[in-house]
């Protein structure tokens, strides 16, 4: 990005948008690159509706008069006579002001051959369509590692503990804070150092409860923290074999193999069967950070544009932190419509869906997208397009074996001793049940028997799946339709499905 800004300083561009909340890192480096330039040096200046115009580097008090409305202040930069970068902070609240637009308008066009230039720049991108085809955005990187470990060194100055850190401790030190501003690099290994007294792989957990409040500030985004591993997960075998082969991609030594990075993975099947829990058992397989991206907090209906702002700012979130893996629960309900909603929310829902199609084909940044869904022809098609996703999978009613896996683990859950249980007799009677529902027959079971104040049996279990109605039944159509369209394009969880599959066709 700096290499970017450089050019576009030295190619006199007039009007540039720079997208960042770290206001002191980016003015400095600005000044860096103008003090590098073997061009004309050039003065520059910074706006602010408090002070006004100060020169950079100069005490506020040291303000040119008169400056602190952005008309007043843009007219004095028109009327400056010297090359000068003009950098405005935090202009987006009075750029659509009609008076603002046009002072603006004015400066660029008397810019031509005067080696000025106006920097906004502002944590908001708020363009008005009068200054569209004038301006060039540009998002302020956030620091990656170099930067980090001038900062991480600094600190370990003050603890004096740097010799005894090794460098795997470090590269674990600041992959922790990858994602985080500077300011907020330094205060959270502040933060460590006040707690412990040490920067040492202790204290990464310190410094990643800084990247949870960072999610947690987005309000889109949920960080997901799960204690279960794919051993809780009953049969799925293949997808097991799938996560498991790629659970190093992500490392340097995947790269330097000449393997790409993953994209991600579409889990179809029947409500109930584990598709949220594979998602999450992944993260911990994997050892990255699982973030939930919840569509109805994307959707905001008070401002034109702020829908689409939304899914921007978190899909940005997500790539500062990767490598991490992104999950959407139920993308059927998500995106159904999205191809078409012109006439319910003046397409705004086409637009989300767009965006995001485009940021799933064109991301370099290791975020892998796991997603999964429940009804296949809610799915817009382009989803299902090669190059989306790595694999879709479909995960299908539990078979015998598996429904035995299941209440093996729910029943070790609850209880020890679990031999007093005839599992295989368990499995038999639940024939059509979800992983869900079966786990439901467990609790169903133990509320009987904890009622009548005794240990729940066998036969408890058994009144409970005989009580219940699965979905697989109650729903028997949608059920058909999905295997039918899984036969042929998607890949089985198990190889029993495969098996499955293959009988029927």
């Amino acid at each position: 990005m700096k290499e970017e800004l450089s050019i576009l300083i030295q190619a006199q561009y007039p009007l540039i948008y720079l997208v960042t909340s770290e206001e002191e890192r980016a003015e400095q480096a600005i000044a860096d690159e103008i003090a590098k330039a073997k061009t004309q040096q050039r003065r520059v200046f910074v706006w602010t509706v408090t002070h006004g115009l100060v020169e950079h580097g100069q005490p506020r008090s040291v303000t040119q008069h008169n400056t602190v409305s952005p008309e007043a202040a843009i007219q004095w930069v028109v009327q400056h006579r010297e090359p000068g970068i003009f950098i405005f902070k935090d202009l987006h609240p009075f750029i659509d002001a009609p008076a603002t637009t046009r002072w603006l308008r004015d400066a660029i066009a008397s810019f031509k051959g005067t080696e000025k230039i106006i920097i906004l720049m502002s944590p908001v991108q708020q363009i008005p369509i009068e200054l569209e085809k004038e301006v060039v955005v540009l998002d302020f990187a956030l620091p990656n590692l170099n930067e980090l470990d001038r900062v991480l060194s600094k600190q370990l100055d003050r603890v004096r503990n740097k010799q005894r850190t090794t460098t795997d401790t470090r590269e674990k030190l600041l992959k922790a804070a990858l994602g985080l501003t500077k300011d907020e690099a330094e205060k959270v290994y502040r933060k460590a150092c006040v707690k412990t007294g040490r920067l040492t792989e202790e204290e990464v957990e310190i410094v990643l409860s800084e990247k949870k409040q960072l999610i947690r500030r987005n309000g889109i985004l949920e960080y997901i923290e799960e204690d279960e591993t794919l051993a809780s997960v009953g049969g799925l075998e293949e997808l097991k074999r799938w996560l498991k082969q790629r659970s190093n991609a992500f490392t340097e030594r995947a790269r330097e193999y000449g393997l790409p990075q993953p994209k991600g993975m579409l889990i179809l099947g029947v409500p109930g069967c584990g598709k949220s829990l594979i998602a999450k058992t992944t993260a911990r397989l994997w050892g990255l950070p699982l973030l939930r991206l919840d569509m109805g907090r994307v959707y905001d209906g008070s401002m034109v544009g702020r829908s689409e702002a939304n899914l921007r700012n978190a899909l940005k979130t997500a790539e500062s932190i990767s490598p991490v893996i992104l999950f959407i629960d139920e993308l059927d309900k998500a995106f159904a419509g999205g191809t078409g909603s012109a006439d319910s929310d003046g397409g705004t829902s086409s637009r989300i869906f767009g965006s995001f199609l485009t940021w799933m084909q064109e991301k370099t940044s290791p975020v892998f997208v796991m997603a999964t869904a429940n009804r296949i022809e809610r799915l817009p098609g382009e989803f299902l397009r090669k190059g989306r996703f790595d694999e879709i999978f479909f995960v299908d009613l539990p078979t015998t074996e598996e429904r035995q896996q299941i209440f093996q683990i729910h029943l070790g859950k609850r209880r020890n001793e679990i031999s007093r249980f005839d599992l295989h007799q368990l499995a038999n009677m639940s024939d059509g049940f979800s992983g869900a529902e079966i786990e439901q027959a467990i609790v169903a079971a133990m509320y009987e028997a904890f009622a009548q104040e005794r240990e729940f049996t066998q036969l408890d279990i058994i009144a409970a799946l005989k009580a219940t109605l699965p979905l697989s039944r109650t729903m028997m159509e949608q059920v058909t339709a999905l295997r039918d369209w899984a036969r042929q394009r998607a890949r089985p969880a198990a190889a029993a499905i495969a098996e499955y599959l293959q009988l029927e066709s």
